[in-house]
């Protein structure tokens, strides 16, 4: 078992952990045990990325990502349950290395600063995202190695104890709730993005617009954005986008001026014979 285990996480952390449980009689010591990517495995990973971009030296930059995109994905996605940070970093310089060479290679007589803006583009605060450019449409970009870590499920919950919000931020669906509703959810790591606290199992969740129709706005993800009821009914009154709150169905009443028939008040007929 541990040969087979040793093929994919690291050689210390297997005598680390025979450290601390078999020479001790399963005693702990107070030792950490860290599983890490096994180097083998990450020179492996490291030589398929290099491989494709070696036999995409002449193809446009988007053939280029759309075939790094699943390598590096699916390597990270299985990582992402041991501690692999070190390795991610490590990972991401080497292929920002191996980049420029490949940039370089096609234009010979550029600058450096030149292929850097080309190739480089500044996306969400990012300086550095390997990107195309165009104009009017999302850019294709270079997936990162992921360093979020694997998030173990809280306490005894389950899929089935009824706790939508949880599950819903966690696995981005719900079987119990709407997809746009378990999406947003999801994005947001279950927060308001207005008050910016936590949602709770009891909370009456709105979806919202951010830049309201009636200005512009277009039905569309990056446009929306779940909220609290209270929240939606104080952003919608500051935005003036009043219509499209939980209470649009209720009717108001014009004002009298207004109306050809005002109302007459009827007198008793007890009133009337004592007149």
């Amino acid at each position: 078992m541990c040969q087979e285990v040793s093929k994919h996480i690291s050689i210390s952390a297997i005598a680390l952990w025979r450290k601390t449980f078999w020479f001790t009689d399963k005693t702990l010591l107070g030792f950490n045990t860290i599983i890490t990517p096994n180097s083998i495995k990450l020179k492996g990973h490291y030589k398929k990325i290099v491989d494709t971009i070696n036999a995409h030296k002449s193809a446009p930059q988007a053939a280029l990502i759309r075939n790094l995109n699943p390598i590096i994905r699916g390597w990270a996605n299985y990582y992402s349950t041991v501690v692999s940070k070190s390795a991610y970093g490590q990972l991401d310089n080497l292929v920002y290395k191996k980049l420029r060479v490949w940039a370089s290679h096609r234009h010979r007589n550029k600058t450096v600063k030149w292929i850097a803006k080309k190739y480089w583009q500044s996306i969400s605060g990012d300086n550095w995202v390997f990107a195309t450019r165009q104009e009017g449409s999302n850019p294709m970009r270079l997936v990162k190695h992921s360093k979020v870590r694997h998030v173990k499920v809280v306490g005894d919950a389950s899929p089935y104890d009824g706790n939508l919000i949880y599950w819903s931020s966690r696995m981005g669906t719900h079987p119990e709730a709407t997809t746009r509703k378990t999406t947003l959810l999801k994005k947001q790591k279950g927060k308001c993005n207005h008050c910016k606290l936590y949602f709770r199992e009891e909370d009456v969740l709105e979806i919202d617009h951010i830049t309201p129709t009636m200005s512009g706005g277009k039905d569309e993800y990056k446009n929306l954005q779940i909220l609290h009821r209270h929240c939606h009914d104080t952003k919608t009154a500051d935005d003036g986008s009043v219509i499209g709150t939980h209470d649009k169905r209720r009717l108001i009443e014009e004002p009298d001026e207004v109306k050809v028939s005002r109302p007459v008040l009827k007198t008793s007929r007890s009133r009337e014979g004592a007149a």
